[in-house]
């Protein structure tokens, strides 16, 4: 069952739009305290900046693009947001699946969005080169696919800026550690601001 923290990112009136964070263990700040992730410094940067907004992190670790697929109505309903990030697909890469299911698992995503009336920021990811140059490239495409046939943003890695960094990462080598939470939400923002609204 999942488990939503809902941010407040302003002391904030009952009109204040939902950003929802849809994603898996990179979004739901797997082995550190939830005050580090890049979810919880977003909600804070908002409130910084006195942008009218609260966060919801619907994020799951182990979360594929098939889970996400099939948890999206619910967490629509839930939390009715205005703004969803998507950032999906970093478990189907590390399992090998299939990138035509992950395609077509994105794009449900977004069309569920879309029929919410929430607007939508992909973030994608790069896998390691020891998955070989031909199914990494290919798994990296299918982001760009995506943006381009539901026309919505795209950030192209959460982790770019630090992805051969190891002190950046956790002892499993896979998981961001804490001092590179602040470097992902940078990468997210510069994606996320221009859908705010300018207050």
């Amino acid at each position: 069952m999942a488990v939503v923290v809902a941010l407040a990112a302003s002391a904030a009136t009952a009109s204040a739009a939902i950003i929802l964070v849809y994603g898996d263990s990179l979004s739901a700040a797997y082995g550190l305290p939830q005050e580090q992730g890049w979810v919880h410094l977003l909600a804070q940067r908002l409130h910084a900046q006195k942008l009218d907004y609260k966060v919801a992190n619907a994020s799951l670790s182990g979360e594929t693009t098939d889970g996400g697929r099939n948890r999206i109505e619910a967490a629509l309903r839930t939390h009715r947001p205005a703004l969803v990030i998507v950032e999906l697909g970093a478990n189907d890469g590390l399992r090998g699946a299939s990138l035509e299911a992950m395609r077509g698992n994105l794009e449900a995503i977004v069309d569920a969005c879309r029929r919410a009336n929430a607007r939508v920021l992909l973030v994608g990811i790069r896998m390691p080169p020891n998955y070989g140059a031909i199914y990494t490239e290919k798994f990296q495409g299918v982001f760009g696919e995506v943006a381009r046939s539901r026309k919505v943003p795209l950030v192209p890695s959460l982790l770019d800026g630090f992805s051969a960094n190891r002190d950046l990462f956790q002892a499993d080598g896979i998981h961001p550690a804490a001092a590179a939470q602040p470097v992902m939400l940078d990468t997210v923002w510069k994606g996320l601001r221009p859908l705010l609204k300018h207050q």
